[in-house]
């Protein structure tokens, strides 16, 4: 799912914000609705990726042994904060600004509109991944050390964090409270990627077969 919504993804060429190459809509974006469903394609996918990113968080928590348990309860708990902002965010953008916009119902709709590089709709969408990122550490310390391959899982997960974090910190300082699409694009991008590789390698940790404890011998 997270691959066919970048690559829906991918095809949005963006139209304002900083990453706008040429011909930028500017406020109140109301002259959008010829973008639809374009635009809007990659919206389903992602919700159904949040959606199977908050199964995996789960499933890591099933699998959690002794204290790990502490760790996974934690990334649990905030992949389902993340995942319920980034919903709500993507299905009010889906189900209210197209009829919106085709009805002429304005008033207001210039902060919900996605392409308002100061909207609500690219605000939420930076706590969404923002927070995804931060269950990220918790996910790997709760994922059991034994191989290197789930090593390498840990890993990723508490470097995808950091990346986020440090994009955060970077594009604040350089443009303030002007961060536009820039912080969005980087938190989506490294959240998106850890899930597809961290996605894959749990896949193949936790789908190798268990070996079978050996029964006692019996007089």
């Amino acid at each position: 799912m997270t691959v066919i919504a970048f690559a829906l993804a991918l095809i949005a060429v963006p139209i304002s914000g900083a990453n706008c190459p040429a011909g930028c809509v500017a406020y109140p974006y109301l002259d959008t609705l010829g973008q639809f469903p374009r635009d809007f394609l990659w919206m389903g996918p992602a919700m159904l990726l949040i959606l199977g990113y908050t199964v995996l968080i789960t499933a890591l928590h099933a699998a959690a042994i002794g204290d790990a348990r502490v760790y996974s309860q934690i990334a649990l708990s905030i992949a389902l904060i993340s995942a319920t902002i980034l919903l709500a965010d993507y299905f009010i953008q889906l189900s209210v600004v197209p009829v919106s916009l085709s009805n002429g119902e304005t008033h207001g709709l210039p902060l919900l509109i996605q392409y308002n590089p100061h909207g609500v709709f690219l605000v939420l969408e930076e706590l969404g991944y923002l927070l995804m990122s931060l269950s990220f550490p918790f996910a790997g310390l709760a994922i059991p050390s034994r191989s290197r391959l789930a090593r390498v899982a840990r890993w990723i997960f508490i470097a995808a964090f950091g990346l986020v974090v440090l994009a955060f910190v970077v594009v604040s300082m350089l443009h303030g409270l002007e961060r536009l699409d820039r912080f969005e694009v980087l938190a989506i991008s490294i959240d998106w990627l850890t899930l597809i590789v961290n996605g894959i390698l749990l896949g193949l940790l936790f789908g190798r077969p268990v070996e079978p404890k050996p029964r006692l011998a019996t007089a």
